[in-house]
């Protein structure tokens, strides 16, 4: 059931990134697991960890772009998201970012 509900999570999070954003690259990760017994996850609220692609970042300061993740989510910060870091990429940015 509680993977069910990471999953149903994780998918709206991510239509809502894509509506709004365009994304080129996409990756949402649900890293509630590791934060368990923390305060923030007694009440149910995910911790997750997005690294994301587009050209909506273009020429925009890293705190717009995470304001700009921010709005595309909306409710769903109140709702499902108790922390949330961002990698916020322009394409040019991305692809001169270093291979692992």
């Amino acid at each position: 059931m509680e993977a069910n509900l990471s999953a149903d999570r994780i998918s709206r999070i991510e239509e809502r990134l894509r509506e709004s954003l365009s994304p080129s690259q996409l990756t949402l990760e649900d890293e509630s697991h590791l934060h368990a017994g923390h305060a923030g996850a007694r009440d149910g609220r995910g911790h997750f960890r997005l690294s994301i692609v587009s050209e909506h970042f273009q020429g925009v300061s890293r705190v717009k772009r995470h304001r700009l993740v921010y709005a595309a989510l909306g409710d769903e910060m109140r709702r499902d998201i108790h922390a949330l870091v961002i990698e916020a990429f322009t394409p040019a940015e991305w692809d001169a970012r270093p291979q692992a």
